[in-house]
């Protein structure tokens, strides 16, 4: 069959299952979903949106018989670009398989379990479990600009949360294909549904199990030991990272190797009581002791500690204020439809050559500078006097133990605390959670003097005394910017940098990486290794093993893009990654 006679074929069958409206084939349409939220891209034969789980199915069958890679893509909101293709070097045409129009919730036991179906998001899920009394397994960043439930599990992200560790669940509904290429479908959610792959799904969607039909199956809904395993400051391996064997389970972190349709989680009480507590200090030492103290000796975990540097206090302040200022007026629910307005935006303003590169980004930038300050005069202060700052969140008992502790310890040690009003807690985990993309505006508003954006994602061992990074000067020297953020009671740390004009970053990247070998360092940390990173041979092992004819997002992690693994190597992948 000519290229021809195939394109003309696959994409009448993808318009006869999901519509002509929700099969994309024109470049301009395409780019939202073909290039990543702040890196990676490449050309797909087409996207398809479709409004079930059959289309999906029948979507997977038309694939799978047209020989194509598939990329199974929720809201695309992934910093390391594996959701997306990446270069021009496969082998086969990219269909992109975007499941945001099925985003059903569904309630098991009073909503002590939930399942998620493929395009269903964290912040719809916090929404829906209100009424309850309950709460996502994540509550900070990602829930707040979309991120799907499904890309979470997927990708083992998350772990903010001290109690509960990144996502993962051992209960899931999911397609692959075998090595004889045959697509089958796996439900493994403890649901009875039929036998039938399209009767099994329609009657997810459809709802339409008893309460007879639901089992409990001895399969965990949460990485429910770490907890436990955080409490371990002495152990020589960091507490979470994505190439952790422990938590490679069929979807989980699968990183799109399958064809995932629901995933069954657990879900948490909201606490009756929290405090946050706004902890400063000039020496990184001293963070280190709060951190081993209240790990090892507090009876009640903290929920979370969330890190910034003053460099990245600053950076966000300025760069991040529009964020900011979008969620704190309007909403977290506002976010996802910014981030729309901004891509149609951009691609509006790239027919035009006279209009600036991402001019979305500019018009907000200056937009924000015209409000007055938005964050807390005891914030302010605090930035005045400490170079690190550290937003330790506590819940129930928890509480009273945290600001005793606090009050002894600070009384022979350098720094000091505050415990944030309601109001100053909302301020300060928000002013955090803008962090993340603050530095991407950063350069875009500064970059003509500029290098690239450098960035790492990084769990150092759970022992590590010297957490602060110092860069060695030949290293220092190539680096005009620095931001490191990050969740301190998991040592997981975000060093984001912006090289001098001229720097090759990725042989920057090596060099630091290399040294993080050394220590005993994981990378990445809760990021998927998307197209940023090499897979480790544990993660490489489990991704074929998930997809032994390479057919499902293939590439990522620096692995072959080519059809059943030929040429397992580096010389496909084009990203830089680190071995």
């Amino acid at each position: 069959m000519t290229a021809t006679r195939f394109s003309l074929d696959l994409a009448e069958k993808l318009k006869a299952i999901v519509g002509s409206q929700y099969t994309l084939t024109d470049a301009d349409k395409k780019k939202p979903y073909s290039n990543g939220i702040r890196l990676g891209g490449g050309e797909a034969y087409a996207v398809v949106r479709p409004s079930s789980l059959v289309e999906v199915w029948k979507v997977l069958q038309a694939c799978v018989e047209a020989d194509v890679i598939v990329i199974m893509q929720a809201a695309n909101t992934g910093l390391t670009g594996g959701s997306t293709p990446n270069g021009a070097d496969y082998d086969r045409p990219i269909v992109i398989v975007s499941t945001m129009r099925i985003s059903d919730i569904q309630l098991i036991d009073q909503g002590k379990q939930i399942v998620g179906l493929a395009g269903s998001t964290l912040f719809g899920l916090e929404e829906r479990l209100k009424p309850y009394g309950r709460e996502p397994h994540s509550v900070i960043g990602s829930s707040c600009i979309g991120a799907s439930i499904v890309g979470g599990v997927c990708n083992n992200s998350g772990g903010a949360l001290v109690q509960r560790g990144p996502a993962y669940t051992e209960m899931s509904l999911f397609a692959q294909v075998t090595e004889n290429g045959e697509l089958q479908l796996v439900n493994n959610l403890g649901l009875d549904l039929g036998s039938d792959p399209e009767e099994i799904l329609a009657n997810l969607q459809n709802q339409t199990y008893q309460e007879a039909d639901v089992q409990f199956p001895d399969k965990r809904g949460s990485d429910n030991e770490y907890h436990e395993r955080i409490r371990d400051v002495d152990a020589e391996t960091p507490s979470r990272f994505n190439n952790d064997p422990r938590r490679l389970y069929e979807s989980s972190g699968c990183a799109g190797k399958l064809a995932v349709f629901a995933v069954r989680i657990d879900t948490f009480p909201i606490p009756e009581k929290h405090q946050v507590f706004y902890i400063g200090t000039n020496d990184p030492a001293v963070m280190e002791q709060m951190r081993r103290d209240m790990l090892s000796t507090f009876t009640n975990l903290p929920v979370s500690g969330e890190y910034l540097h003053k460099s990245s206090y600053d950076i966000s302040k300025k760069y991040g204020k529009d964020s900011y200022l979008v969620i704190d007026k309007l909403g977290t629910k506002y976010i996802p439809k910014m981030f729309s307005i901004k891509r149609t935006v951009d691609r509006w303003a790239e027919k035009f050559s006279f209009m600036p590169n991402k001019f979305s980004d500019r018009i907000m930038q200056y937009m924000s500078q015209m409000f007055p300050n938005h964050l807390p005069k005891r914030m302010e202060d605090f930035r005045a006097k400490y170079d690190h700052h550290w937003i330790v969140e506590t819940s129930n008992d928890g509480v009273a133990e945290a600001q005793a502790y606090l009050d002894t310890f600070f009384k022979d040690n350098e720094g000091d605390y505050f415990a944030c009003t309601d109001r100053e807690a909302d301020q300060a985990i928000l002013h955090r959670f803008v962090t993340g993309g603050a530095l991407t505006r950063y350069h875009i508003m500064n970059g003509k003097d500029l290098g690239s954006i450098m960035t790492i994602d990084v769990a150092f061992p759970r022992n590590e005394l010297d957490w602060f990074e110092v860069l060695p000067q030949e290293i220092d020297d190539k680096i005009a910017v620095k931001m490191y953020y990050g969740h301190f009671f998991c040592h997981v740390m975000h060093q984001n940098y912006i090289m001098k004009k001229g720097v090759d970053g990725k042989a920057v990247k090596k060099q630091i990486l290399a040294s993080y070998d050394v220590r005993g360092a994981e990378y990445p940390a809760e990021h998927n290794v998307g197209h940023e990173y090499l897979a480790k041979p544990a993660l490489r092992e489990f991704y074929q093993k998930t997809d032994p004819t390479n057919s499902f997002n293939s590439g990522i992690g620096g692995t072959s893009k080519l059809k059943n693994w030929q040429e397992l190597s580096d010389e496909h992948t084009g990203c830089g990654c680190h071995k």
